[in-house]
């Protein structure tokens, strides 16, 4: 059964019977349809606010509730990050479904610890300039495959704060840092153009800088500038007001980060596979809790599957994706061109649905995604080819032909997108098995089970739990 480690079972929404089975270390059998959707789910925190709000409320100067947000392997991961620099964090049970809310006490930040960023970009290049702030060593390390993601960045960028940084001459984690209690800030330039990450780490910390910051970015491009906005936002709500005089530069001034209790919206990024499910398999999925404003960017989603021949409705607080006949009953979709710069991480369901098409698409401005969890362009394009399609490969993107797919074993490289990526060309083609389905649990253990639940194949059998997720 898939267990995962990071969501507590006293929170779980299914009985034991109603998780499907599969065989470790073996490989998930992603389910197909024969039948139009008719589904109404909710969904647990977003990753991104989460990590960003964990960060914030241990700078903050009092104590900070976080009502529901994510259970999760980054989230984790951050809370153990933080709770080794000094951090106390406790869980607040309250009968979500989903997991407890977190009380978060700042505390002295201090030195002498080893962070494990695992896999988590956030706690990788959001945690250095906090771990800068406090007294004494710490150590930087994760999965081997986070040994892979760009940091030089972040190094360069600490260097350039006056913080010893240790690291080999790599770019690239393990790395460690002497904290000296306090960063002087100032004025510094970076190149960003392989993460937005690089530039939210330090918006989130300047406020605690001595002189706060001026950050100037110098790369050609800067990739998932919404993320750097939702950082804006975050920092905005408890008082911290980041200026940008011009494109590419932002200004933090120095003070403190208020203490506020937050309600974390629910991940739409996560949303992606489940909304997309009802355009290859037609009828509708709704995802309840959908925020009125975000700066998340699986809100365009809302714009992107239409674009596929489906049509989307909001209505009491709720989006609807409703896909006609699909491809299960007869029909078909066009394929698309995009530029999808600004909502990289919705790349992999794009094109999952792409490769489903009637014809051909073109998806660009995502060259970035080859710094992620694995390199997305690369492993799309073969896991998708190995089944029988023919996507073609550039620098900034990649080309999608339709051809007629068959089954076979797809890989996740440890990589949760492409795992829920496989999960929605199984959808459509039988006997597609997605090896490494325990990637989903970075940022929503639950997938397995709601997937089951979308598409039928388990119906769920404790009525309080599901009616409070919307599911019936």
């Amino acid at each position: 059964m898939f267990v995962s480690k990071y969501s507590n079972p006293e929170f779980s929404p299914y009985d034991d019977d109603s998780v499907p089975e599969t065989t470790v270390p073996g490989n998930w059998p992603a389910p197909t349809v024969s039948h139009a959707l008719s589904e109404s789910l909710s969904l647990p925190g977003s990753k991104s606010l989460t990590n960003r709000e964990l960060v914030l409320a241990a700078l903050a100067d009092g104590p900070s509730v976080l009502h529901s947000p994510l259970h999760s392997r980054d989230s984790a991961l951050m809370i153990e990050a933080l709770r080794a620099l000094g951090v106390g964090i406790t869980e607040v049970p309250t009968g979500n479904v989903f997991g407890p809310d977190l009380a978060i006490t700042p505390g002295e930040l201090e030195g002498g610890s080893s962070i494990d960023c695992g896999l988590a970009g956030t706690v990788m290049r959001f945690l250095p300039p906090v771990a800068a702030l406090a007294l004494g060593p710490i150590a930087f390390d994760g999965d081997e495959a986070a040994r892979r993601r760009p940091m030089r960045t972040t190094i360069d960028s600490l260097r350039a704060l006056g913080v010893d940084v240790s690291a080999d001459g790599r770019g690239t984690l393990p790395f460690s840092l002497y904290g000296m209690g306090s960063v002087a800030g100032g004025d510094i330039s970076i190149d960003a153009s392989a993460s937005s990450q690089f530039v939210s780490g330090l918006l989130l910390a300047a406020a605690r800088f001595d002189n706060g910051l001026t950050l100037r970015h110098t790369g050609e491009k800067l990739p998932s500038m919404p993320h750097i906005e939702m950082t804006i936002a975050c920092l905005a709500a408890r008082g911290v007001i980041v200026e940008s005089p011009e494109p590419g530069v932002w200004v933090v001034p120095a003070g403190p980060i208020r203490a506020i209790d937050v309600e974390l919206e629910p991940d739409l990024s996560n949303a992606a596979p489940f909304l997309a499910a009802a355009v290859v398999a037609g009828g509708s999925v709704t995802i309840e809790g959908w925020p009125a404003s975000t700066t998340q960017v699986g809100a365009d989603l809302e714009q992107l599957l239409p674009l596929f021949g489906a049509t989307a409705t909001r209505a009491d607080g709720a989006l609807t994706i409703n896909g006609g006949t699909g491809v299960i009953g007869g029909g078909s979709y066009p394929g698309i061109e995009l530029d999808l710069s600004t909502g990289g991480e919705l790349a992999p369901a794009i094109v999952a649905l792409a490769a489903l098409a009637s014809s051909p698409s073109t998806i660009t401005g995502i060259g970035h995604l080859r710094g992620h969890e694995t390199d997305r362009l690369a492993a799309l394009s073969a896991e998708i080819n190995a089944l029988g399609g023919a996507v073609t490969e550039f620098d900034d993107g990649l080309h999608i032909e339709p051809r007629k797919l068959h089954g076979g074993v797809w890989h996740s490289y440890e990589d949760h997108r492409m795992s829920t990526a496989g999960a929605i060309i199984g959808l459509a083609v039988e006997g597609v098995e997605i090896e490494g389905i325990d990637a989903t649990a970075k940022t929503l253990p639950q997938f397995p089970a709601l997937w089951a639940t979308l598409v039928g194949d388990v119906p769920l059998t404790t009525t309080n739990t599901t009616t409070s997720l919307g599911l019936l």
